[in-house]
């Protein structure tokens, strides 16, 4: 067992490697090290980076143990981090290895950062004085150290002028600590005048803070209603009480506008973490939440495994979003793993959302969460009318797909030089091309999927692998030219159609996919919100949280695309999907208008969007959840089996399905092919165990995996707890 203090001879290190436990090393002679230290150790002929974790030490004959190489001078990882990794790795069924891994991202910030050589003034008076040296001298009063290029820019001259003085004795060199990636935000800076249901809200949000132990609230506002201003006081009393507060956001396209509304606010910007961020830049930011310098953090989910050294909150923003649920190796919703964190570590957790998830909203009424309810938009701007376009009656010209009624209100918008979205889940040109000579469907090769054609790329490409091809002239399987038609809408089939009945207005197409990345994503996000386009046609990226002050027309080219599939919360994403979208019209209190192209007008959810009627919608569907005792009054785990054959693959999920334990209160179904039945060239099966609440999940699955065949040749195996797709 090693202890906080004393030094020892072994040590159990968790090494970033699909390992179930700790591997013991030997400690030489004169090193330290304690429950939470990173260390360099030998891991077959490569050195990896490890964290020295709790519990005894495997019995091992000294001499056969490797030695710890090296303890980085880093702050140790603290004991609420650590059983955290192990939960998230007993829940996931995920080697805790591989949950460290996630931990232990930005290996050059496990060394200090070097300090910088600097300027500082002494008394010494240069022989002769100038404008520009004069300029130098006055700015660097007051004793503090510069850095020789911040002197020159920020006194207006040239580095010569700077070694000039150097030269004669008025500067010595002193060495300056590292900067720190952003400024101290400041909770006072500009506090805002709330209406008197955020002022309520903000309350509870602080009384939790200031409680200093673990409680969830569900900040629940319609749309434009001044979520985030309430929760910034949450994270205003937490900074106030020397706390560190993380902000999870689903999509690094929302990083930029939030970080502006945050300086606003606090008069600094908050750290970053995402995917986007270059690594010099990670790395600064991860040496700097370990260290405590970087107060406030606003990331994608990865965030939730930085090293806070004082975290006292979490606020997941947009808590329903399916970006929180990751899908690649450690399978984990971080809305959920957020709120483990915050009871882990004893500190409140805040989830906001315009159209809160089911779950949040029964944990909710069942008094697990506290609630606080924004009916009304910000200073009183009314929400957007919303009506359905029934297409069975006002259907699209032919070889359209916008019904003359969305056209001619699209007309009104642009006289009156206000703006319009149209909104529709689907990137490219068109979902699928054929042969009309041969009805040839042009499908990727390694995945049963069909290729998405781009038109302004001028390719074909598969959205789940990656293959891309360049669009043929003629039919690969018949060889006949110019017949290839395209069948069905994406966003750039839609903005082709928008031109031809609005040839001047200004028109942007917003997806993910788009050249330019995220940087371009951004900047035409800006554009909008500056009102320089007249129609902007995007898929689900719009409706996440942007703020387009002259936005009056959101028009949903096909509100059904959602509910085609047998996912069991397709009318709770179709719901909140859509309820977000037409949230885009009318925050800045214009009249707005949302028009929802439907086939099917009666749907329960079309009538709880168009009615207004969100809570209709929750207990529909709440009571249909229940009744199939499904999350969260059931519990669902997935087990996908994938091979490069597809009887090795069936034959393993076969063999998983006679393995499984007898239990009453769990059942397994299928093995069957994945929807996705080929994804990268591997052939899918997949297995659905639900059961009760309260069952044993995890000890189910563990019995099946360690009683069923073993993994060889191809066979991969992994298990998604609490699925969020069933592809």
């Amino acid at each position: 067992m090693i202890e906080d203090s004393p030094f020892v001879a072994a040590a159990p290190v968790l090494v970033p490697m699909p390992a179930e436990r700790p591997y013991t090393y030997a400690v030489p002679a004169g090193m330290r090290v304690v429950p939470g230290s990173i260390v360099r150790v030998p891991l077959g002929p490569r050195q990896v980076a490890g964290i020295v974790w709790d519990g005894a030490v495997e019995t091992v004959d000294a001499k056969k143990l490797r030695a710890i190489e090296q303890v980085f001078d880093c702050p140790p990882i603290d004991r609420s981090m650590r059983r955290f990794v192990d939960w998230v790795a007993q829940y996931t069924l995920s080697a805790p290895g591989m949950v460290a891994r996630m931990l232990l991202r930005a290996p050059e910030a496990f060394d200090p950062e070097p300090w910088i050589e600097g300027l500082q003034r002494t008394l010494i008076v240069p022989d002769r004085m100038t404008d520009a040296r004069a300029r130098v001298l006055e700015t660097a009063e007051g004793g503090l150290a510069w850095t020789r290029s911040g002197l020159a820019h920020a006194a207006g001259v040239s580095s010569t002028v700077i070694e000039g003085l150097k030269a004669q004795g008025v500067f010595e060199t002193v060495m300056i600590p590292p900067r720190p990636v952003v400024a101290a935000p400041d909770p006072s800076y500009a506090v805002p005048e709330l209406m008197p249901d955020q002022s309520d809200a903000a309350s509870m949000l602080r009384a939790n803070v200031a409680a200093g132990a673990f409680n969830v609230a569900l900040l629940d506002g319609v749309t434009g209603s001044g979520k985030t201003e309430v929760y910034f006081e949450a994270v205003a009393a937490a900074l106030d009480q020397g706390k560190q507060v993380l902000i999870l956001l689903p999509e690094i396209a929302l990083t930029h506008a939030f970080l502006e509304r945050f300086q606003q606010r606090f008069g600094a910007k908050p750290g970053e973490w995402h995917s986007d961020l270059p690594p010099r830049m990670r790395e600064k930011v991860w040496r700097q939440v370990a260290e405590g310098t970087v107060r406030v953090v606003a990331g994608a989910r990865s965030a939730l495994f930085l090293p806070f050294k004082e975290l006292g909150l979490i606020v997941v923003d947009e808590e329903h979003d399916p970006a929180y649920k990751q899908e690649d190796r450690v399978f984990y919703n971080a809305r959920d793993m957020a709120v483990v964190r915050g009871h882990i570590g004893g500190f409140p957790v805040v989830l906001a959302s315009a159209t809160p998830s089911v779950e949040s909203r029964v944990n909710a009424s069942q008094g697990k969460y506290n609630r606080a309810i924004l009916s009304a938009r910000f200073a009183e701007a009314a929400l957007p009318q919303l009506k359905s376009i029934d297409l069975r009656r006002a259907p699209p010209a032919r070889g359209g797909f916008l019904s003359p009624v969305l056209i001619d209100h699209m007309r009104k918008t642009l006289e009156k030089k206000e703006q319009s979205l149209l909104f529709l889940n689907r990137r490219g040109y068109a979902p699928l091309t054929l042969c009309r000579v041969c009805g040839h469907r042009f499908g990727c090769p390694v995945c049963s999927a069909w290729l998405v054609e781009h038109r302004f790329r001028g390719q074909l490409v598969c959205h789940h692998c990656g293959h891309n091809e360049r669009r043929p002239e003629a039919c690969p399987e018949c060889g006949t030219l110019d017949h290839l038609v395209a069948c069905g809408p994406g966003v750039e089939r839609i903005a082709e159609e928008v031109v031809t009945h609005f040839p001047d207005a200004r028109t942007i197409v917003l997806s993910s996919d788009l050249m330019g990345g995220v940087r371009r994503l951004r900047l035409e996000l800006e554009a909008i919100a500056d009102g320089e386009a007249d129609i902007v046609i995007g898929t689900q990226l719009v409706a996440k949280g942007h703020n387009f002050p002259n936005m009056t027309l959101v028009g949903v080219v096909d509100a059904d695309l959602g509910l085609a599939n047998g996912d069991p919360r397709a009318a709770e994403r179709t719901f909140q999907l859509l309820s977000q979208v037409t949230g885009r019209a009318g925050r800045t209190g214009k009249k707005s208008l949302g028009l929802l192209q439907t086939f099917q007008p009666d749907h329960p959810v079309m009538r709880a969007i168009v009615s207004g009627d969100a809570e209709a919608f929750y207990e529909r569907e709440i009571a249909e959840r229940e009744r199939a005792a499904l999350p969260p009054f059931g519990r669902l785990a997935g087990v996908i089996v994938s091979a490069v054959t597809r009887a090795e693959a069936e034959g393993h999920a076969r063999g998983l399905r006679r393995a499984a334990p007898e239990a009453s209160d769990l059942f397994v179904l299928g093995p069957a092919e994945a929807p996705l039945s080929l994804l990268g060239g591997r052939h899918r099966f997949r297995l659905l165990i639900q059961g009760e609440r309260r069952a044993d999940m995890q000890g189910f699955i563990r019995t099946m995996l360690a009683n069923g065949p073993k993994q060889r040749g191809s066979v991969r195996v992994q298990v998604d707890i609490d699925p969020q797709s069933f592809l």
